[in-house]
């Protein structure tokens, strides 16, 4: 049995002021193209779906037209779970009409999928609560899915009934997996484990959570091991982290797969993909990754020269950038629009001032007679080593103007 695993899909992100959904729309389209040409009989999406909880109407729809597509209008199975980003409610909504084409959401823990079998297509055979059995037509065995989408304290207490979520966190979800492992997940058939988590090896490395995303872990109050996993389990598809990580142990592995796009400057350089994973019962599970071609790069660049920095931003047009610009001066409107003129994915430009006047270390006296502008010029070179260039003079000169006429 061969399934896609992918996560993090955070529709309806920007980068700062910068759109995304485009770039999400072509790399959505190039995954449902590589599990129609991998021929995967399964997908499981492991949450952030959505990059908020109430995501713009064009966000929604590019969710659902993508699912359908993955589903291929119901002969394909599609799992698809809540992330700390996304609303559970809204996840759940279209549960109903979605079953019918072969997609399941879910949005809160230990939740129930009634029985249902698609004409000409797949079965789901039992369901309790955090767990669905499906049978595909073209395997004499069945998977069996254990999800646990993501969780506050409020859901954690109400759906897993326990009171003190940093200690019981790992114990309490390591008790629920099992136990729907020793009832449902036999050899006789495929047994995958799919959460939104922050999810380490113990003793491993600690991973670093991605740059803006909301942060699940607190210290060490939150962290749940791999050694929680049943061993029935012979792949755990999780979703949170943006950058691929294997933290698996023995012979099962335990994926985060990566967000199909780089989300922030913290992820600039990184390869995106999603996963592909062959299965089948009493099993080592295989995967290997499938490269994401699709969005922009980001690049996060520094120059000290105003025409290099030019050359540089012409060549590179696909491109979102973080720029920063080193200068013994400060940077004028001309050359800042220069910069812009040059390219249209510049999403910050951050100056930086690398060589200050040396500031006398004796006291000086101020000339108290000076005329406005003058004190100004030597606030502005006492303080930056420098004096205050002609744009800046120009906005002195407007501001004190309407402020003198203002008080007449």
């Amino acid at each position: 049995m061969r399934i896609l695993h992918t996560a993090d899909w955070h529709l309806g992100k920007r980068l700062d002021f910068y759109s995304r959904l485009e770039e999400q729309r072509e790399v959505l389209a190039e995954i449902c193209t590589i599990a129609d040409t991998e021929e995967v009989d399964l997908v499981i999406v492991a949450g952030d779906l959505f990059d908020t909880f109430n995501p713009p109407v064009e966000a929604t729809e590019l969710l659902y037209k993508t699912l359908k597509q993955l589903s291929k209008n119901g002969k394909r199975p599609v799992i698809a779970i809540a992330g700390n980003h996304d609303s559970p409610d809204r996840i759940d909504s279209p549960d109903p009409l979605a079953r019918e084409c072969g997609i399941f959401f879910f949005g809160y823990p230990n939740q129930e999928t009634r029985p249902l079998a698609v004409e000409n297509g797949f079965e789901i055979l039992r369901s309790d609560k955090g767990f669905i059995e499906i049978k595909l037509p073209k395997y004499y065995y069945p998977i069996r899915i254990l999800s646990t989408p993501f969780a506050n304290e409020i859901r954690l207490k109400q759906f897993l009934g326990f009171e003190d979520k940093a200690a019981q966190l790992h114990d309490s979800l390591k008790q629920s997996w099992t136990d729907l492992a020793m009832q449902y997940c036999d050899g006789y058939g495929v047994n995958v484990l799919t959460s939104h988590l922050y999810m380490l090896k113990r003793g491993g490395e600690i991973l670093e959570e991605p740059e803006g995303e909301k942060p699940l872990r607190l210290g060490y109050a939150d962290l749940v091991y791999s050694d929680a996993i049943p061993s029935q389990i012979q792949y755990t598809a999780l979703g949170h982290l943006h950058k691929f990580h294997e933290i698996g142990q023995g012979t099962a592995p335990v994926i985060y797969p990566s967000s199909p796009l780089c989300y922030s400057f913290s992820e600039a350089g990184q390869q995106k993909q999603v996963v592909i994973v062959d299965i089948e019962p009493k099993g080592n599970a295989q995967y290997r990754n499938v490269p994401l071609e699709k969005g922009k790069p980001l690049f996060r660049k520094r120059f000290n020269d105003i025409d290099e920095a030019i050359v540089w931003l012409h060549d590179n047009q696909h491109a979102l950038v973080e720029l920063t610009l080193e200068s013994d001066t400060y940077i004028s409107a001309v050359d800042l629009k220069r910069i812009h003129e040059s390219h249209d994915g510049i999403i910050h430009i951050i100056p930086v001032i690398s060589k200050q006047a040396n500031i006398a270390t004796c006291k000086q006296s101020v000339n108290l007679d000076q005329d406005i502008k003058d004190l100004f010029k030597d606030y502005f070179k006492s303080k930056y080593g420098q004096e205050p260039n002609t744009e800046l003079l120009d906005l002195f000169d407007e501001v004190s103007t309407n402020t003198l006429e203002k008080e007449d």
